[in-house]
């Protein structure tokens, strides 16, 4: 690993217990449109000033929303458009042009246990290739998925096997990071975790019913050893955003 990588890596996990606490706000692209995602500029104008680690942010929302925040905290582009079915992942954005934006890392959202995993590990394959030749470390957003519904979408996998899976194929096509939905198994996941040589970090989703189950989430993620949490929906889904996102900012960074 470049001394540029580092220097990228440690901005990101500059906590001084090691974890991270980033919040996702890609979540509209090839998707339908959240409610509180419908006005991006607001909804960071809102959730920035209580320090996040990193946010994620598509290249457009970053050239044209992120101007007031530059060089605050860390800033992560999603290189990739994902639609929900079992299609190839769809690459949007260059390292170069993430790197120009001033991004400390970029994110690569990828299926896996469909048909499209082949060309879907091809491609974060590719991104990680691009990004090495530019000191840009790369997050893998790997979720496996179930295709095998006919009358509805698919299901996100969340068993022990499968996350275990998405891990190691960050690591095999050379992730920097990995997040993966969590399992809700603390011993399990922290399993998982310490199988993998590079930083494991849990997805925040997906929306959960009640705050308190959102909270239990975030116990048992800190509890497992992950390197921390990237949070979307249950934040920015959430009646209080702020409110909530102080909360879980507590448990993952306890003082």
């Amino acid at each position: 690993m470049g001394l540029a990588k580092t220097t990228r890596l440690n901005r990101i996990f500059s906590n001084p217990d090691g974890r991270i606490f980033s919040l996702a706000v890609d979540h509209g692209i090839g998707l339908s449109m959240p409610e509180g995602l419908r006005n991006v500029p607001a909804t960071l104008a809102q959730l920035v000033e209580l320090g996040p680690d990193a946010v994620t942010l598509s290249k457009g929302m970053a050239k044209s929303a992120w101007e007031p925040y530059a060089g605050q905290v860390p800033l992560i582009v999603q290189t990739i458009i994902f639609p929900p079915d079992d299609v190839p992942r769809i690459k949007a954005t260059r390292a170069e042009e993430a790197l120009m934006l001033g991004a400390d890392a970029v994110a690569v959202s990828l299926i896996v246990r469909g048909k499209s995993e082949a060309a879907n590990c091809n491609t974060l394959a590719q991104i990680v290739d691009e990004a090495d030749r530019y000191d840009l470390p790369v997050v893998a957003h790997i979720y496996p998925h179930d295709f095998s519904y006919a009358d509805k979408p698919s299901v996100v996998l969340t068993d022990h096997e499968n996350i275990l899976w998405a891990v190691r194929c960050g690591i095999e096509f050379g992730a920097d990071v990995i997040k993966v939905p969590f399992t809700g198994d603390v011993e399990g996941f922290r399993e998982i975790v310490e199988s993998s040589p590079v930083p494991v970090v849990c997805a925040g989703g997906p929306k959960t019913e009640t705050f308190d189950e959102v909270l239990d989430m975030m116990r048992k993620i800190v509890a497992s050893g992950s390197r921390g949490a990237v949070v979307g929906r249950n934040i920015w889904g959430s009646k209080d955003p702020v409110g909530t996102m102080r909360t879980m900012q507590g448990i993952v960074h306890p003082r």
